[in-house]
């Protein structure tokens, strides 16, 4: 199966993760699609296949050369799709040679992808591009990952004159809501470090991500019948606005880049009793990442202060941390992806992750990943698109990374 058929076959699973089951993997679609890979792993030739209770799956490419030193590396992408946008009955097209003006996704509906809107689609001129049908996401994010990671080792099995070292691979579950380590097994898994094949434009190789929480703020209100309710009633929802307010409205992901932290709230559920904001908290910065923190419970006190004592709850968990700290003291691990990169003709492009990965956590647990682009734009939405030459390189950047360090280990 060529790397297009594979990754179209993944989007037709449902994987969208949800944080509000409490599941591992949160949602079953999840390992519907993770029983299928592992299928798939052991129909390719891999060794040590593994799927746990959990959703995880972890399996072996065996080195094929003499030399007894070389390290193990590993792989590792997601298997959910963001609950940002619908990941049901995803309808993917392909649009051939692309010729540089707008794409319509949906005629019915009158959707298109705008140029103007989304300029880099211009760097793919004459290139194949998949697209959606305007009413999901594509998926992208991650599963052009799984499909480079998958047909990367199946292109070594079928050339056995490419000399590498043993090769762990690993797909989790719930990337998407920062729950994709949890239950990751670092000691199992048996890696010196790996790769998370994550990123998104050709080029991109990542060692510096937010550090990340997400907060939950519950509003709670008193209803009384609106003929009745002077100096009783206590709308939830006109609080939970004011709450809203009250964060800077340029700190939000729409009005910042590059180092720039921000507010980011997520959805909101309410009644007059009851209403809950959700907000994910972001920085690169440590400290000022704390200190968004604390703004939250600051604001709370306030809310408080006005309507009275538990009116605003704030429940913070912190998800994953900048992985840079961790990764720079073996920064040779950086170097091989940007000679592997430099290798296949492709520009190195050495930036921070304005998200996060797996491979923050992992990095913090003693394996560090950094993070190489999957080929994917617009994540999240439903005007997400992958070139599928995007996917070729991503691919072939995996295959010279173990190549290469195969090469450069001594025996």
């Amino acid at each position: 199966m060529n790397i297009t058929d594979r990754f179209l076959k993944y989007v037709s699973f449902t994987t969208t993760s949800d944080e509000n089951t409490n599941l591992t993997p949160s949602t079953p679609g999840q390992m519907v699609f993770a029983k299928y890979l592992a299928d798939e792993l052991k129909s390719i030739g891999l060794k040590d296949i593994t799927l746990d209770k959990n959703g995880y799956i972890m399996a072996t490419l065996p080195a094929n050369t003499a030399k007894e030193d070389v390290p193990t590396i590993g792989f590792v992408s997601h298997m959910d799709t963001s609950p940002d946008a619908s990941g049901k009955n995803v309808k993917p097209k392909i649009v051939e040679n692309y010729d540089g003006n707008d794409i319509l996704l949906n005629e019915e509906k009158v959707i298109v992808l705008e140029t103007e809107k989304y300029p880099e689609i211009l760097l793919y001129k004459g290139q194949d591009i998949i697209v959606t049908d305007g009413t999901t996401l594509l998926g992208a994010d991650d599963k052009a990952g799984i499909a480079e990671i998958v047909t990367a080792m199946e292109y070594l099995i079928d050339h056995p004159e490419i000399k590498h070292g043993k090769i762990r691979i690993g797909f989790t579950p719930d990337e998407e809501i920062g729950r994709g380590a949890d239950h990751f097994d670092v000691k199992e898994f048996g890696a010196q470090w790996a790769y998370t094949m994550d990123g998104s434009q050709v080029g991109e190789l990542e060692f510096e991500n937010f550090n990340a929480a997400s907060a939950k703020v519950f509003i709670h209100g008193l209803n009384v019948h609106p003929g009745y309710a002077r100096h009783k009633m206590k709308n939830s929802m006109r609080i939970a606005t004011q709450f809203v307010t009250m964060l800077p409205r340029h700190e939000t992901p729409e009005h910042t880049e590059g180092y720039e932290g921000f507010y980011h709230l997520t959805n909101v559920e309410g009644t007059v009793e009851k209403t809950t904001l959700s907000y994910i908290i972001r920085d690169h910065d440590r400290d000022r990442f704390e200190n968004r923190k604390k703004e939250f419970q600051h604001l709370a006190n306030k809310i408080n202060a006005e309507f009275g004592e538990n009116t605003a709850v704030v429940e913070l968990r912190d998800q994953y941390y900048n992985m840079r700290e961790k990764v720079e003291p073996v920064m040779h691990i950086v170097d091989l992806a940007f000679e592997a990169m430099k290798e296949n003709g492709i520009e190195p492009i050495v930036k921070p992750i304005r998200g996060g990965t797996d491979g923050a956590r992992l990095s913090f647990e003693g394996l560090p990943c950094p993070n190489i682009f999957a080929g994917g734009h617009n994540f999240h939405g439903r005007f997400e698109y992958l070139p599928v030459q995007s996917m070729e390189k991503a691919m072939m950047v995996i295959v010279k990374i173990a190549e290469l360090l195969e090469m450069k280990t001594e025996n």
